[in-house]
């Protein structure tokens, strides 16, 4: 479909828009001249791509918003439809990043993992469901997860399990909200280019700098994703899995369970995991 055809309104309300992947959907967005709400925390981020938006050709709206408050994201609807008389696509992309071993992650980085890459999800689609069930219009919805959801790859528990969660809850919606005429897709990369370590959590220094090296290395940017994931939207297609690792890990899993998870378990027992983490995920393109 083509989205200016499918939402001729063109308004799009992105959390976590100031910056990497969100800022990068927004800016895909402003290129077709869409109206795009930055529901943002920090607000000299938020201001810096409402500029970004404005050179690009779209009509930023910027709006302070915690995503872990049900009522900010209420507030977020609110002035949408004070402002715009409504809103097309959601788009839940805020988001941290954690790793460590299960035992060592303390409750309350539970707590702050759980709030912000899955209930501010659910708080998000909770809001802007009830409007779309009103309106009648019909919409869009975008929930940013992450192929972590689907490899479950050791020492990444915490991030692991919400972004799972992301990807359930969007399987669910994808049937649920069809025949209100509401499109689901979830997005799940691998490791790209992105600001994900500025908030990264984990309660032991090598983890870190794993996770520093792995997304230091990483070929695909921000900006691919979001093309990408446009491309997706357009298509009305809900797995969106811009890497070439990413998919074949995923088919893999599907077909293959219990291989996957002897490989996996052997390598991580002998310690090769540390040493060559992306050959290992490289080696899933053996199954294409």
């Amino acid at each position: 479909m083509d989205l200016n055809k499918k939402f001729p309104e063109k308004r799009v309300v992105i959390t976590g828009a100031g910056s990497g992947l969100g800022r990068a959907l927004a800016l895909e967005f402003a290129r077709k001249n869409w109206r795009i709400a930055i529901a943002e925390i920090n607000d000299e981020r938020a201001e810096e791509s409402a500029k970004m938006i404005r050179e690009q050709g779209g009509i930023p709206l910027t709006i302070h918003c915690d995503v872990t408050l049900p009522g900010d994201m209420e507030q977020v609807l609110t002035i949408i439809r004070r402002e715009w008389k409504g809103v097309d696509i959601l788009i839940n992309n805020a988001g941290v990043a954690s790793a460590g071993w299960f035992e060592r992650i303390p409750l309350e980085k539970w707590n702050w993992i759980i709030g912000i890459n899955l209930m501010s999800v659910i708080y998000g689609c909770r809001t802007f469901i009830r409007y779309f069930k009103e309106s009648g219009a019909g919409g869009y919805i975008v929930n940013v997860a992450s192929s972590a959801g689907i490899v479950s790859l050791p020492e990444m528990v915490s991030y692991n399990t919400t972004k799972a969660a992301v990807i359930s809850l969007s399987e669910t919606l994808r049937t649920e909200l069809s025949k209100i005429n509401v499109g689901v897709s979830v997005v799940c990369p691998t490791f790209f280019k992105t600001n994900l370590m500025d908030q990264f959590s984990s309660p032991d220094e090598r983890q870190r700098q794993l996770a520093d090296t792995f997304f230091g290395n990483a070929k695909i940017t921000s900006e691919q994703v979001a093309r990408h994931t446009m491309a997706s939207i357009e298509k009305n297609r809900f797995y969106v899995i811009t890497q070439a690792d990413g998919r074949n890990m995923w088919r893999m899993k599907r077909w293959f369970p219990e291989l996957y998870f002897k490989i996996f378990g052997s390598i991580y027992k002998k310690g090769i995991f540390d040493r060559h983490l992306g050959k290992i995920l490289r080696m899933a393109n053996w199954f294409q």
